[in-house]
């Protein structure tokens, strides 16, 4: 067996920090797309863990296609399904970004379907779908199982990012992928726990999404594995603003620490306690998920979870192709790995 490559490697051959490597495979800021294209390529060369398998798929080399260039050969669409616009906030846009870019050099274009609401009431496809020149499908923001399962039910691959919630443990049948929600959530509740704070919360509609659900999981065990019961009256189970600001006007008494089910939520949390005269992170502290651009300029700057949106997308073309190519596989459930983000609502 060959020498298992490391960052320090890529960056050594390339005569670049680590840090640097590293910004390019995590989506960091303040990196030139030709550095980060340089970087990734070279990383697809040495057979890096996260890229090694891009060489193979559709048959294509990366001897054949370089960073930057597109095949000769046409194969297709693939359509993206999602119910809403993906804006830059969105962690799926930078992933998607990347994902779009690989998609080309093998061949496919990404091209964007918008689902309704008349669209999921009646079952449908969007009048833009043309089952005819599809090749496979991504479903992104897309969380109404009975609509996912008729997707499931084209008879082509489906690739879900994130997904309805997983009720009574069922599952689509369909590759799905996520960010390691729970594993995430529990290092940072520990770290909190770890610091003497006990009376903690949580905020979010943990129905809303799968990955919601993990990261209020991910919540409750850190709490159990130390011991501790979670305060009932501390668990605000909405993503709706308006709800939102009555349920925390209505407290009688507020947590030491919130945990929030994405950067949003503590945002708005965050902006409705203000009313109350209630200062962060002095009188409670506040953790978010994601690391979306408003959380590092926000007021105090939020405490989160960084999505590696890179890795995220390598391994959705993986997923994706693997599943065109041989659609006989078992369907796979990948979690990527995140890294918590401490910031000034923490008080660090």
């Amino acid at each position: 067996m060959g020498k298992k490559v490391t960052i320090q490697d890529i960056a050594d051959e390339l005569g670049v920090s680590r840090n640097t490597v590293s910004k390019a495979f995590n989506g960091g800021e303040g990196l030139a797309p030709a550095t980060r294209d340089r970087i990734i390529q070279k990383a697809m060369e040495m057979d890096y863990k996260q890229f090694s398998y891009v060489k193979t798929l559709a048959g294509i080399s990366h001897n054949d296609i370089k960073v930057g260039e597109t095949p000769n050969s046409y194969y297709g669409e693939v359509a993206l399904l999602t119910t809403q616009y993906l804006s830059q906030s969105h962690f799926a846009s930078l992933m998607l970004d990347k994902f779009q870019r690989e998609l080309s050099l093998l061949g496919y274009t990404l091209n964007t379907h918008r689902v309704s609401k008349e669209d999921i009431a009646s079952l449908t496809l969007p009048i833009t779908f043309n089952k005819e020149r599809i090749s496979a499908v991504v479903c992104i923001e897309m969380f109404d199982e009975a609509y996912d399962r008729m997707i499931c039910g084209l008879n082509m691959p489906v690739l879900f990012v994130d997904g309805p919630q997983k009720k009574d443990g069922s599952s689509l049948p369909a590759d799905q992928l996520y960010m390691d929600n729970t594993t995430c959530m529990i290092q940072m509740v520990s770290e909190i726990l770890n610091r003497g704070y006990r009376k903690i919360g949580f905020i979010g509609d943990y129905e809303h999404c799968q990955s919601f659900f993990e990261r209020y999981c991910g919540f409750r065990l850190a709490m159990m594995l130390k011991g501790l019961e979670v305060n009932e009256k501390f668990i605000i189970k909405t993503n709706n603003k308006d709800i939102l600001e009555k349920r925390l006007l209505a407290l009688d008494e507020i947590p030491e620490v919130f945990f929030c089910a994405n950067d949003f939520v503590a945002i708005d949390s965050i902006a409705t306690l203000r009313f109350r005269d209630v200062r962060i992170p002095d009188d409670v502290l506040f953790c978010g998920f994601d690391d979306s651009p408003e959380s590092r300029v926000f007021n105090p700057p939020l405490t989160t979870i960084h999505i590696h949106t890179q890795v995220m997308a390598f391994e959705a073309i993986h997923l994706l192709m693997s599943r065109m190519k041989e659609p006989s596989l078992d369907f796979r459930t990948v979690h990527t790995e995140c890294d918590p983000i401490f910031r000034a609502s923490t008080k660090d």
